[in-house]
């Protein structure tokens, strides 16, 4: 007779993430949205159109994995925020890469001037 075991629960890192779901938190990082201001500065960054089937279900997995939160802010709009967890994985992928750009003191300069505008 066999025995059934519980298989744990795989959690989601960061390096789990697509580049889309890393670019919807990099726009949360800015401040809380609802769904089609995420979806808007998605458009202004790809230049093209933002499924709806393709966010949605991305801000929800994200939810999921803790990522983000979604709160009604009335019946039909949700508004999407950055958890601390989701600060966690924006800042670690900065740092990722500016590890691997700033080589030199000409590249901290550029860096320094992004910042400073």
């Amino acid at each position: 007779m066999s025995e059934a075991r519980s298989v744990p629960e795989a959690t989601t890192t960061a390096h789990d993430l697509t580049a889309f779901q890393q670019n919807i938190l990099t726009i949360l990082a800015e401040e809380p949205m609802y769904g089609l201001a995420v979806k808007r500065e998605l458009e202004a960054y790809y230049g093209s159109e933002v499924n709806h089937g393709r966010l949605y279900p991305n801000l929800d997995d994200l939810v999921e994995d803790g990522f983000i939160e979604k709160s009604e802010l009335d019946k039909r709009t949700n508004q999407y925020a950055l958890t601390d967890a989701g600060h966690d994985v924006v800042l670690g992928q900065l740092e990722w890469v500016l590890d691997r750009f700033v080589t030199d003191d000409t590249r901290a300069a550029e860096v320094r001037a992004l910042i400073e505008t």
